[in-house]
């Protein structure tokens, strides 16, 4: 009978020898190529390891530098509306000083203004009892020089000043 696989002697000391030799292959191999390569692959793993505890420290500290510059960005904004409110009060304090300014020189013209018409007034009333005076004294001149006596002169200057009144001769 044939067997398929026979299981002599020397097909047993070549498997025996064949499995001490990949046993001493396995072991030198391991020892040659699969510890280095563990170790670079373990160094590669810690570098990994430490790229991403650094990445993670990193994005922690943009999200606080983020949130600062938020805070900030904030505060600017505030300090933006302030400085807007304070000049839109500033300007309306201004306007309401130029307006009160503005009143009070309208005031000051309108005061003006009427002393000019109250000083004119008193210049056309002084020029109006200059021009009485000298018509008087040329409608006296006129009766004295039409033979009239002192007695007569003097009781018409008298007459004339009672009706004109003492008043407008004292202003």
């Amino acid at each position: 009978m044939d067997r398929l696989i026979g299981f002599d002697p020397q097909l047993l000391s070549e498997l025996f020898f064949t499995a001490i030799n990949i046993f001493i292959l396995f072991f030198g191999l391991s020892y040659l190529l699969f510890n280095p390569v563990r170790d670079v692959l373990e160094k590669r793993r810690q570098k990994i390891a430490g790229e991403l505890k650094s990445a993670e420290e990193d994005q922690k500290a943009a999200e606080a530098l983020k949130a600062e510059y938020e805070l900030k960005l904030k505060d600017i904004h505030k300090e933006a509306d302030a400085i807007l409110e304070e000049a839109r009060r500033k300007g309306k304090a201004r306007e309401a000083e130029i307006i009160e300014e503005a009143k009070a020189e309208a005031a000051r013209i309108v005061a003006r203004g009427s002393r000019e018409v109250e000083l004119e007034r008193k210049k056309a009333l002084d020029d109006m009892k200059q021009e009485i005076v000298s018509i008087a004294s040329l409608m006296a001149g006129k009766v004295v020089s039409a033979s009239i006596d002192t007695t007569v002169q003097d009781s018409l200057i008298e007459e004339t000043l009672k009706e004109m009144g003492e008043s407008t001769w004292q202003s």
